[in-house]
């Protein structure tokens, strides 16, 4: 995948790292599932579209609540994960990106993507999701990332991504004093529901250093092996000099978009 506004144009693709994606970005707080069912997301006898699901992280976590998911990721790898981490649930898996797709309209109830939104076109996905939303359905813009300006121990993880892949555009992530305007949405859906709120996400130095080989600057990037390696080390080397359990404080952002 490749995105000029996005790590300066290089290519990255979250299949090159799905297993440890699928061992250390399952960290979603309840209180994230507890909002989300709030908005009206995962009911009983819902179907819920899940864009860019990875390795089906959020329909794994909600299946139980009685809602049907299905989940579209445009990496082949991640899409293979997710059907075995989800064995004996009734979550559907197809590999797709997001703007292509192709459901009888109002085929869902809810639709959700969560951390990424930017990936997509938006002007391709919209007119797309109106059209297999039912009436009154909503679409979950999610968004979780730590906050470095309020962890040294972040800014340092940071420090040793950028020196292996200088590229990367996920560093230093600002703190959002408020919800993010959504005028893009309009005129086919209208905000109907936001949240922004901090949570501290607990990490043993083997998870936080397994969460940076699954971000998009390391794992996901086009790094050799060798690079991944040496980033590795020096990473693991770093960590020895940090407390073996600790906190990271991170953003929450929910944006809630209704069909109109």
């Amino acid at each position: 995948m490749k995105n000029s506004e996005i790590d300066h144009g290089k290519a990255f693709d979250f299949g090159r790292t799905s297993e440890d994606y699928a061992k250390f970005r399952d960290i979603y707080p309840a209180s994230f599932y507890e909002a989300l069912r709030g908005f009206g997301f995962g009911l009983p006898g819902q179907h819920v579209l899940d864009l860019g699901t990875g390795t089906g992280v959020l329909p794994r976590a909600m299946a139980h609540g009685g809602a049907r998911f299905t989940g579209a990721d445009i990496s082949p790898e991640q899409i293979e994960m997710a059907r075995q981490l989800s064995q004996g649930m009734d979550i559907d898996y197809l590999v797709c990106p997001a703007e292509e797709i192709d459901f009888p309209p109002e085929t869902f109830d809810a639709a959700m993507a969560c951390q990424c939104f930017w990936y997509f076109d938006r002007a391709a996905l919209l007119p797309k999701l109106h059209r297999i939303l039912k009436p009154g359905g909503r679409f979950a813009v999610l968004v979780m990332n730590w906050v470095p300006a309020q962890s040294p121990l972040a800014q340092g993880s940071e420090a040793l991504v950028l020196k292996y892949n200088p590229s990367w555009t996920g560093a230093n992530w600002p703190k959002e004093e408020s919800v993010p305007a959504t005028e893009w949405a309009a005129p086919l859906f209208r905000m109907a529901g936001s949240k922004l709120y901090c949570e501290d996400i607990p990490f043993t130095r083997a998870s936080w250093n397994g969460r940076m080989l699954a971000c998009r600057g390391v794992g996901a990037s086009s790094l050799s092996a060798a690079e991944i390696a040496a980033f590795e080390e020096d990473h693991k080397r770093y960590l020895e000099t940090q407390p073996e359990e600790f906190m990271i404080p991170h953003q929450i952002i929910m944006l809630i978009l209704e069909k109109v």
